[in-house]
């Protein structure tokens, strides 16, 4: 089974910045594209910004210019600089992957999510 693990989120002031870092670790497993997502409380997860394996970036209107998502493929790890953090940039993310893997001759394909961290921008 796939597994995440997040870190780097925190507490920080109005236009500081952070990087969340995710790592997927499990053998047998090819990692696909990988994403972080936001969950606001009382809303459902919603994209920030995800990457292909091939380094292909995807990310909504609103960090377009302040964060960059990026990977290391040897490392199965997916990280997202974000900069100019605003108070409306605080919610939980969340780290996703899609994986692949082969058994008994068919190659099955599943999503795995990580835990959450929380990113606070507060002055």
């Amino acid at each position: 089974q796939v597994q995440l693990v997040e870190s780097g989120g925190g507490l920080v002031q109005p236009g500081g910045s952070l990087r969340l870092s995710c790592a997927a670790s499990g053998s047998r497993f090819s990692i696909d594209a990988m994403g972080w997502y936001v969950q606001a409380p009382g809303n459902q997860r919603e994209l920030v910004a995800d990457i292909t394996s091939g380094g292909s970036a995807n990310y909504r209107d609103s960090v377009k210019g302040r964060f960059t998502i990026s990977r290391d493929n040897a490392k199965n790890t997916v990280y997202l600089q974000m900069n100019s953090l605003q108070p409306e940039d605080t919610a939980v993310y969340y780290c996703k992957t899609d994986y692949g893997y082969r058994y008994s001759g068919t190659y099955y394909r599943g999503v795995m999510w990580g835990q959450g961290t929380q990113v606070t921008v507060s002055s």
